[in-house]
């Protein structure tokens, strides 16, 4: 730990996940130092919650803080997530559908066959490489199964969840507030500057004045501190991500129950979300305007549910970017403040984790200038990770998507991936060169790569040949179902959940 103590006092502006997340994590970090840490919120300012999922480090957040699963998933209806089942974004027959694993100790055994079969099949040669037959999440998820292994079973498995965004933002006020948050309801009307441009108070509507030495910009797509009294630049990815507006609609689970996956299936001018909770499902159409108004999108969003023509539902509009800077002066950004990515890949909480537990080291280590630039890294790398699943798609039905596969705006460290993909050359040695595994990993890579049928077509394929390791697929099935066989259904593991929160 550095010798830089911390700020005396903290004010976050805005409430939600991202802010009450952001309060907990400096609460628990700086709150025994002379820290005090207040959240400020408006009762008449909405909380948007565009997604209700997460990926893994979710579960690492409520570890650090102490929280286990049965005090928070049943209060928040949620569920577990083995990944993100993408279907209709390929018209290549056998490529319909993949699905993207989140990471398990278990792939080590698999991994290196698959990564083996995709260049190969790559390089011409007629071997299985979907990626859906070479992972456990893949199986756990279509088989109805929870991906909590048994004790017996020694091997972690990495999982994420879905859940409802307003409730762990009111868990997460609870927990907050009791180990010490102040929490304070008001509408802030200006932010006042000193005079060397830092903030200096929140100025409420009612007078009343919050003053820190630090101020933590949660306020959602207003960015009130870091854009609207700082002035930093928001930095636009409109010119390769197009979407910017959703339509959203709840229906009720299916007869099943849930899954323990999100499901983001393409439509004609974007892609359509089904997220899985406990008491019912999220569904939401992701397009972009300049192809589909909104009552369209709203019509092919109802059909595709099998809702009536008049069925109730909510839009949205969304502004993907980022701040170009996210600590400025003595504020920081958080959630959409910050900077906003499609929810195709539910990385919004991980870029929040990701912000405040690298901005608690810089803090204290003083590298403000490194802070950014790896904030910034994490944006463009994701953002370079969903404009893949676009420009690789196997469809050109429509405008959208003859626009979205064709363009040539990708940046240098994308143009790498993809030629590495498309000359047969080592993927995961590419992803390793440029430094980005930690943003996505090979495995990332190739199954969106090879999901979509990012091949030579079929009648170029050859017979695979004496110089093609032989790929044993039935042993490959044998090892994925023996070791599935170490899981609970879903169904079972939530409704134990609940009976451990009731105890």
């Amino acid at each position: 730990m550095s010798g830089r103590p911390p700020p005396r006092s903290i004010v976050i502006l805005g409430g939600g996940t991202a802010g009450w997340m952001a309060a907990s994590l400096l609460q628990q970090r700086w709150g025994d130092r002379g820290c005090a840490v207040t959240l400020v919120e408006s009762k008449d300012i909405g909380i948007i919650g565009v997604g209700e999922g997460s990926t893994p480090q979710l579960k690492a957040f409520f570890d650090k803080l102490g929280i286990s699963e049965a005090e928070w998933m049943p209060r928040c209806n949620a569920t577990y997530k083995a990944g993100i089942e993408f279907s209709g974004w390929s018209d290549r027959p056998g490529f319909e559908r993949y699905f993207h694993p989140f990471p398990t100790e278990v792939d080590r055994f698999t991994e290196g066959k698959f990564f083996y079969a995709t260049r190969a099949r790559r390089a011409g040669r007629d071997v299985p490489a979907h990626p859906d037959r070479f992972y456990l999440s893949t199986r756990l998820a279509r088989a109805g199964l929870a991906p909590l292994a048994s004790d017996n079973f020694p091997f972690r498995i990495g999982y994420g969840y879905h859940f409802d965004a307003h409730l762990v933002g009111t868990t997460l006020r609870d927990f907050a507030v009791g180990r010490g948050v102040r929490h304070a309801t008001a509408t802030i009307a200006e932010v006042q500057l000193n005079e060397a441009g830092d903030v200096a108070a929140l100025i409420a509507d009612d007078g009343r004045r919050f003053e820190a030495e630090l101020f933590v910009d949660a306020s959602g797509f207003r960015a009130a501190i870091i854009e609207g009294a700082l002035g930093e630049k928001h930095l636009s990815f409109g010119d390769n991500l197009f979407n910017d507006r959703a339509v959203v609609a709840p229906t009720p689970l299916p007869a099943g129950g849930p899954l323990a996956c999100t499901k983001a299936t393409a439509a004609s001018a974007g892609w359509i979300w089904h997220i899985p909770l406990t008491t019912r499902a999220g569904n939401g159409y992701v397009y972009s305007s300049r192809y589909l108004d909104p009552e369209d999108a709203a019509a092919e969003l109802r059909a595709h549910l099998g809702l009536a023509p008049d069925a109730e539902v909510r839009h949205l509009q969304m502004k993907c970017g980022r701040v170009e800077r996210s600590w400025v002066k003595n504020c920081l950004a958080i959630g959409l403040a910050q900077g906003f990515l499609e929810p195709l890949e539910a990385t919004a909480l991980h870029i929040v984790l990701a912000t405040v537990e690298g901005f608690l080291d810089a803090h204290e280590q003083d590298e403000r200038d490194a802070f950014n630039a790896a904030v910034a890294r994490r944006y463009e790398g994701i953002r370079d990770y969903i404009v893949c699943h676009y420009r690789t798609a196997q469809r050109r039905d429509t405008d959208y998507w003859r626009d979205a596969t064709g363009h040539d705006r990708l940046s240098d460290s994308l143009k790498g991936i993809i030629t590495a993909w498309f000359t047969g050359a080592d993927l995961t040695e590419e992803v390793h060169r440029q430094g980005i595994a930690d943003i996505y990993p090979p495995l990332s890579w190739h199954c969106l790569l090879a999901g979509y049928g990012n091949y030579p077509d079929p009648s170029r394929l050859r017979a695979p040949g004496p110089d093609i390791m032989p790929l044993d697929m039935a042993e490959v099935e044998r090892f994925i179902d023996g070791c599935a066989r170490n899981f609970p259904t879903h169904r079972a593991s939530l409704a134990a959940l609940r009976q451990r929160a009731a105890a």
